[in-house]
Protein backbone atom coordinates (compact mmCIF):
# COMPACT_ATOMS: atom_id res chain seq x y z
CA UNK A 1 0.00 0.00 0.00
CA UNK A 2 1.34 3.58 -1.29
CA UNK A 3 2.15 5.77 2.14
CA UNK A 4 -0.56 8.84 2.55
CA UNK A 5 1.49 12.72 2.73
CA UNK A 6 -1.27 15.21 2.71
CA UNK A 7 -1.08 18.16 1.18
CA UNK A 8 -3.66 20.84 2.82
CA UNK A 9 -5.89 21.53 -0.31
CA UNK A 10 -8.31 23.91 -0.44
CA UNK A 11 -11.26 23.33 -2.78
CA UNK A 12 -11.71 23.86 -5.81
CA UNK A 13 -8.13 23.51 -6.75
CA UNK A 14 -7.70 24.97 -10.31
CA UNK A 15 -4.45 24.35 -12.67
CA UNK A 16 -3.93 24.49 -16.39
CA UNK A 17 -4.90 21.30 -18.53
CA UNK A 18 -1.61 20.70 -19.59
CA UNK A 19 -0.55 20.24 -16.10
CA UNK A 20 -2.97 17.29 -15.54
CA UNK A 21 0.17 15.17 -14.56
CA UNK A 22 1.89 17.33 -12.36
CA UNK A 23 2.26 17.38 -8.37
CA UNK A 24 -0.08 20.38 -7.39
CA UNK A 25 1.60 22.31 -4.59
CA UNK A 26 -0.14 25.44 -3.19
CA UNK A 27 2.38 28.14 -1.88
CA UNK A 28 -0.60 30.35 -1.68
CA UNK A 29 -4.66 30.31 -1.29
CA UNK A 30 -7.10 32.32 -3.65
CA UNK A 31 -5.84 35.70 -5.99
CA UNK A 32 -4.01 38.54 -4.83
CA UNK A 33 -6.29 40.58 -6.90
CA UNK A 34 -9.47 38.63 -7.44
CA UNK A 35 -11.42 41.68 -8.82
CA UNK A 36 -11.99 40.16 -12.42
CA UNK A 37 -15.31 40.07 -12.99
CA UNK A 38 -15.20 37.67 -15.53
CA UNK A 39 -13.38 35.31 -13.03
CA UNK A 40 -15.15 33.21 -10.00
CA UNK A 41 -12.17 30.84 -9.84
CA UNK A 42 -11.53 32.50 -6.32
CA UNK A 43 -14.71 33.80 -4.79
CA UNK A 44 -15.95 31.17 -2.93
CA UNK A 45 -15.05 32.07 1.20
CA UNK A 46 -12.33 29.79 1.74
CA UNK A 47 -10.74 30.70 -0.72
CA UNK A 48 -9.54 34.35 0.38
CA UNK A 49 -5.90 35.38 -0.43
CA UNK A 50 -3.03 34.05 1.83
CA UNK A 51 0.42 33.13 1.87
CA UNK A 52 0.99 29.69 3.02
CA UNK A 53 2.83 29.31 5.96
CA UNK A 54 6.65 28.90 4.48
CA UNK A 55 7.25 25.94 7.00
CA UNK A 56 4.31 24.30 5.97
CA UNK A 57 4.88 24.57 2.14
CA UNK A 58 8.60 23.44 3.08
CA UNK A 59 7.25 20.59 4.93
CA UNK A 60 5.02 19.58 2.79
CA UNK A 61 7.78 19.15 0.22
CA UNK A 62 10.18 17.30 2.46
CA UNK A 63 7.35 14.84 3.25
CA UNK A 64 6.19 14.37 -0.67
CA UNK A 65 10.16 13.56 -1.44
CA UNK A 66 10.46 11.18 1.32
CA UNK A 67 8.23 8.75 -0.41
CA UNK A 68 7.98 9.84 -3.32
CA UNK A 69 11.01 11.89 -4.85
CA UNK A 70 11.96 9.60 -8.38
CA UNK A 71 8.20 10.01 -9.19
CA UNK A 72 7.43 13.15 -9.47
CA UNK A 73 8.61 15.00 -12.97
CA UNK A 74 6.73 18.27 -12.84
CA UNK A 75 5.12 20.39 -10.43
CA UNK A 76 2.48 23.34 -10.27
CA UNK A 77 2.53 26.13 -7.63
CA UNK A 78 -0.80 27.13 -6.97
CA UNK A 79 -3.12 28.88 -6.47
CA UNK A 80 -3.38 31.95 -8.45
CA UNK A 81 -0.19 33.59 -8.25
CA UNK A 82 2.27 32.11 -6.79
CA UNK A 83 4.60 35.00 -8.08
CA UNK A 84 3.04 37.35 -5.99
CA UNK A 85 5.40 36.05 -3.14
CA UNK A 86 8.98 37.17 -2.83
CA UNK A 87 11.58 36.20 -4.70
CA UNK A 88 13.93 35.24 -1.55
CA UNK A 89 10.59 32.71 -0.09
CA UNK A 90 10.30 31.13 -3.78
CA UNK A 91 13.86 30.63 -4.36
CA UNK A 92 13.39 28.85 -1.05
CA UNK A 93 10.45 26.76 -1.89
CA UNK A 94 12.06 25.93 -5.51
CA UNK A 95 15.67 24.84 -4.05
CA UNK A 96 13.42 22.67 -1.25
CA UNK A 97 11.73 20.91 -4.29
CA UNK A 98 15.35 20.56 -6.27
CA UNK A 99 16.50 18.59 -3.27
CA UNK A 100 14.06 16.75 -2.01
CA UNK A 101 12.39 15.92 -5.59
CA UNK A 102 15.54 15.57 -7.57
CA UNK A 103 13.74 14.21 -10.74
CA UNK A 104 11.70 17.20 -10.87
CA UNK A 105 12.13 18.86 -14.79
CA UNK A 106 10.01 21.33 -14.53
CA UNK A 107 7.95 23.79 -12.12
CA UNK A 108 5.32 25.93 -13.10
CA UNK A 109 2.53 28.67 -11.82
CA UNK A 110 -0.34 30.64 -12.94
CA UNK A 111 1.32 34.65 -13.03
CA UNK A 112 -0.72 38.17 -12.90
CA UNK A 113 1.39 41.10 -14.59
CA UNK A 114 1.31 43.16 -11.66
CA UNK A 115 3.14 40.26 -9.55
CA UNK A 116 6.33 41.15 -11.87
CA UNK A 117 6.39 45.08 -11.85
CA UNK A 118 8.64 44.65 -8.33
CA UNK A 119 10.48 41.99 -9.37
CA UNK A 120 13.69 42.32 -11.88
CA UNK A 121 14.82 40.48 -14.68
CA UNK A 122 17.93 39.31 -12.70
CA UNK A 123 15.43 38.03 -9.90
CA UNK A 124 13.32 36.30 -12.60
CA UNK A 125 16.62 34.58 -14.05
CA UNK A 126 17.31 33.59 -10.65
CA UNK A 127 14.10 31.73 -10.24
CA UNK A 128 14.26 30.10 -13.85
CA UNK A 129 17.68 29.36 -12.55
CA UNK A 130 16.03 27.18 -9.44
CA UNK A 131 13.74 25.10 -11.69
CA UNK A 132 11.14 27.44 -12.72
CA UNK A 133 10.22 27.05 -16.39
CA UNK A 134 6.65 28.51 -17.00
CA UNK A 135 4.40 30.72 -16.75
CA UNK A 136 1.00 30.75 -17.35
CA UNK A 137 -0.22 34.71 -17.94
CA UNK A 138 -3.61 35.20 -17.95
CA UNK A 139 -3.88 38.40 -20.83
CA UNK A 140 -7.23 37.98 -21.67
CA UNK A 141 -7.06 40.84 -24.11
CA UNK A 142 -5.07 43.40 -25.23
CA UNK A 143 -7.25 45.85 -25.45
CA UNK A 144 -7.08 48.37 -22.76
CA UNK A 145 -10.97 49.37 -23.22
CA UNK A 146 -11.87 46.05 -22.89
CA UNK A 147 -9.52 45.29 -19.51
CA UNK A 148 -11.01 48.42 -17.89
CA UNK A 149 -14.75 46.79 -18.73
CA UNK A 150 -13.74 43.49 -16.99
CA UNK A 151 -11.43 45.37 -13.95
CA UNK A 152 -8.34 43.23 -14.53
CA UNK A 153 -6.23 45.68 -13.38
CA UNK A 154 -4.08 45.33 -16.05
CA UNK A 155 -3.49 47.26 -19.70
CA UNK A 156 -1.72 46.53 -22.71
CA UNK A 157 1.16 48.17 -21.93
CA UNK A 158 1.94 46.23 -18.07
CA UNK A 159 0.74 43.08 -19.59
CA UNK A 160 3.61 43.37 -22.36
CA UNK A 161 5.90 44.30 -19.92
CA UNK A 162 5.54 41.27 -18.06
CA UNK A 163 5.41 39.18 -20.80
CA UNK A 164 9.01 41.01 -22.02
CA UNK A 165 10.32 40.22 -18.22
CA UNK A 166 9.50 36.50 -18.50
CA UNK A 167 11.36 36.21 -21.50
CA UNK A 168 14.40 37.96 -20.51
CA UNK A 169 14.70 35.64 -17.76
CA UNK A 170 14.42 32.46 -19.99
CA UNK A 171 11.48 31.19 -18.37
CA UNK A 172 8.59 30.00 -20.89
CA UNK A 173 5.86 32.56 -21.32
CA UNK A 174 1.87 30.63 -22.09
CA UNK A 175 -0.65 33.12 -22.68
CA UNK A 176 -4.31 33.11 -22.68
CA UNK A 177 -6.49 35.11 -24.37
CA UNK A 178 -10.22 34.93 -24.09
CA UNK A 179 -13.04 34.64 -27.25
CA UNK A 180 -16.00 36.92 -27.05
CA UNK A 181 -14.57 39.14 -23.97
CA UNK A 182 -15.38 42.15 -25.66
CA UNK A 183 -18.83 41.23 -26.66
CA UNK A 184 -19.62 42.22 -30.34
CA UNK A 185 -19.36 46.03 -29.83
CA UNK A 186 -15.68 45.79 -29.24
CA UNK A 187 -15.02 42.63 -30.94
CA UNK A 188 -13.02 43.58 -33.60
CA UNK A 189 -10.72 46.30 -31.60
CA UNK A 190 -10.48 42.84 -28.74
CA UNK A 191 -9.43 40.81 -31.83
CA UNK A 192 -7.16 43.00 -33.50
CA UNK A 193 -5.26 44.47 -29.82
CA UNK A 194 -4.70 41.28 -28.29
CA UNK A 195 -2.58 40.18 -31.91
CA UNK A 196 -0.75 43.45 -31.21
CA UNK A 197 0.20 42.44 -28.09
CA UNK A 198 1.16 38.66 -29.01
CA UNK A 199 3.08 40.06 -32.21
CA UNK A 200 4.97 42.44 -29.92
CA UNK A 201 5.46 39.88 -27.19
CA UNK A 202 6.31 36.38 -29.36
CA UNK A 203 5.38 34.29 -26.58
CA UNK A 204 5.97 30.36 -26.85
CA UNK A 205 2.45 29.15 -26.32
CA UNK A 206 -0.90 30.97 -26.82
CA UNK A 207 -4.38 29.84 -25.93
CA UNK A 208 -7.47 31.16 -26.52
CA UNK A 209 -10.97 29.70 -24.38
CA UNK A 210 -14.35 31.32 -25.28
CA UNK A 211 -15.66 33.41 -21.73
CA UNK A 212 -18.41 32.10 -19.98
CA UNK A 213 -20.10 32.27 -16.80
CA UNK A 214 -21.40 29.53 -14.80
CA UNK A 215 -22.44 31.44 -11.46
CA UNK A 216 -24.09 34.21 -14.07
CA UNK A 217 -23.46 37.10 -14.89
CA UNK A 218 -24.44 39.51 -13.00
CA UNK A 219 -20.86 39.93 -11.49
CA UNK A 220 -19.71 40.60 -14.84
CA UNK A 221 -22.43 43.10 -15.94
CA UNK A 222 -21.86 45.60 -13.26
CA UNK A 223 -18.97 46.65 -15.49
CA UNK A 224 -20.05 45.71 -18.92
CA UNK A 225 -23.60 46.32 -18.50
CA UNK A 226 -23.79 46.39 -22.25
CA UNK A 227 -22.34 43.32 -23.02
CA UNK A 228 -23.93 40.32 -24.65
CA UNK A 229 -22.40 36.84 -25.21
CA UNK A 230 -21.02 36.08 -28.74
CA UNK A 231 -22.86 33.79 -30.62
CA UNK A 232 -21.13 30.75 -32.64
CA UNK A 233 -20.63 32.57 -35.98
CA UNK A 234 -19.74 35.99 -33.94
CA UNK A 235 -16.81 33.78 -32.16
CA UNK A 236 -15.89 32.47 -35.43
CA UNK A 237 -15.92 35.76 -36.82
CA UNK A 238 -13.72 37.49 -34.35
CA UNK A 239 -11.35 34.55 -34.07
CA UNK A 240 -10.96 35.10 -37.96
CA UNK A 241 -9.71 38.10 -37.30
CA UNK A 242 -7.60 37.70 -34.43
CA UNK A 243 -5.94 34.76 -36.30
CA UNK A 244 -5.37 36.34 -39.52
CA UNK A 245 -3.59 39.99 -37.63
CA UNK A 246 -1.34 37.41 -35.73
CA UNK A 247 2.45 37.44 -37.08
CA UNK A 248 4.27 34.98 -34.58
CA UNK A 249 7.05 33.11 -35.51
CA UNK A 250 6.98 30.33 -33.67
CA UNK A 251 4.38 29.61 -30.93
CA UNK A 252 2.50 26.79 -30.36
CA UNK A 253 -1.34 27.61 -30.96
CA UNK A 254 -4.18 25.87 -28.63
CA UNK A 255 -8.04 26.78 -28.91
CA UNK A 256 -8.95 23.44 -27.66
CA UNK A 257 -10.34 23.95 -24.46
CA UNK A 258 -13.73 22.27 -23.55
CA UNK A 259 -15.43 25.63 -23.65
CA UNK A 260 -14.52 26.26 -27.72
CA UNK A 261 -17.00 24.98 -30.52
CA UNK A 262 -14.03 24.48 -32.49
CA UNK A 263 -10.69 22.52 -32.01
CA UNK A 264 -7.77 24.52 -33.31
CA UNK A 265 -3.86 23.15 -32.94
CA UNK A 266 -1.11 24.21 -34.79
CA UNK A 267 2.03 26.24 -34.59
CA UNK A 268 2.14 29.75 -35.67
CA UNK A 269 3.39 30.76 -38.19
CA UNK A 270 3.82 27.76 -40.42
CA UNK A 271 0.29 26.75 -39.83
CA UNK A 272 -1.67 29.76 -40.10
CA UNK A 273 -3.37 29.59 -43.10
CA UNK A 274 -4.60 26.08 -42.91
CA UNK A 275 -6.04 27.47 -38.90
CA UNK A 276 -7.64 30.06 -40.81
CA UNK A 277 -8.97 27.75 -43.64
CA UNK A 278 -10.41 25.55 -41.05
CA UNK A 279 -12.14 28.65 -39.01
CA UNK A 280 -13.74 29.88 -42.69
CA UNK A 281 -15.08 27.17 -43.31
CA UNK A 282 -16.48 26.80 -39.71
CA UNK A 283 -18.50 30.46 -40.98
CA UNK A 284 -18.94 29.15 -44.53
CA UNK A 285 -20.62 25.70 -43.58
CA UNK A 286 -20.64 25.37 -39.86
CA UNK A 287 -22.77 22.39 -40.24
CA UNK A 288 -19.82 20.46 -42.03
CA UNK A 289 -17.66 21.49 -39.50
CA UNK A 290 -15.99 19.47 -36.96
CA UNK A 291 -17.68 21.08 -34.20
CA UNK A 292 -17.70 19.99 -30.49
CA UNK A 293 -21.42 19.51 -29.66
CA UNK A 294 -23.16 21.72 -27.11
CA UNK A 295 -23.34 18.67 -24.63
CA UNK A 296 -19.83 18.39 -24.88
CA UNK A 297 -18.16 21.64 -24.32
CA UNK A 298 -17.54 22.41 -20.51
CA UNK A 299 -16.64 25.94 -18.52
Amino acid sequence: MLPTVHIRYLEPVFRPPSEAQSLILPVTDGCSWNKCTFCEMYTAPQKAFRARDEAEVLGSIARIGEHFAGEIRRVFLADGDALVLPTRRLLSILQAIRRHMPEVRRVSTYCLPRNLRKKTVEELRELADAGLKIAYVGAESGDDEVLAHVNKGETYETTLTALDKLGAAGITRSVMILNGLGGPELSAQHADNSARLLNATQPEYVATLVVSFPLGEERFRTGFPGWRALAQAELFSEMERFLDKLELTRTVFRSDHASNWLILKGTLGVDKQRLLELVRQAIRQPEAARLRPEWARGL
